[in-house]
């Protein structure tokens, strides 16, 4: 990784941590991935060759920055927000980081954007947004996830709770194999294995 890119990540967790103590507005959290779920996003990506990576909740693109130096030349991210000055703070930080040709902004509503997207579309997808909506998207996701390939969720161990409904959804899909990995805020990785 580019010295300077590892200085931008350095700098964005530091502004994340500080900006999320400051205030209680949800909606003003950045709500970042940690360093280490970081990593593990770049590995699995980089060791699965992943190109076509969709990311749901953008924030202030650190995550994303992960995921598009993960995906390589070549290698595409696309990565959807709602909040208005959350996407604009995340172009800012992408043009930064030289790697904005590498990753396709959506403002809109996940559910919509994933609705809307073709079968098998993705190689890898990330889900760090509204958790309550998950099961409802279950389908999509299973739709647009191509056969062979990773889905990870962010905040399985802490908010363990508000991902009952999916994981249950998951584990009672055939087709699927899921194991959480107590990495950051817990991730639970689901591979589409169906024969």
């Amino acid at each position: 990784m580019r010295a300077d890119l590892i200085e931008l990540l350095g700098e964005l967790e530091e502004f994340g941590a500080a900006n999320d103590a400051a205030t209680d507005d949800r909606s003003r959290k950045m709500l970042n991935i940690t360093h280490d779920t970081g990593m593990f996003l770049t590995m699995l990506i980089k060791a699965g060759k992943c190109k076509n990576v969709l990311e749901v909740g953008t924030s202030n693109g650190y995550s994303t920055l992960w995921l598009a130096e993960a995906v390589g030349e070549g290698g595409s991210v696309t990565t959807v927000e709602q909040a208005p000055g959350k996407v604009a703070m995340a172009e800012r930080n992408f043009q930064r980081a030289g790697l904005q040709p590498r990753i396709r902004q959506i403002t809109d509503d996940a559910g919509r954007f994933i609705e809307s997207c073709g079968a098998g579309e993705y190689d890898f997808v990330f889900l760090d947004s509204d958790r309550g909506q998950y099961a409802g998207w279950w389908p999509s996701l299973q739709r647009i996830l191509a056969n062979g390939c990773l889905m990870v969720v962010d905040n399985a161990v802490s908010h363990a709770h508000q991902l009952e409904t999916f994981t249950r959804l998951v584990e009672a899909s055939d087709g699927y194999l899921s194991c959480v990995f107590p990495i950051g805020k817990g991730e639970m990785v689901v591979l589409k294995d169906i024969p």
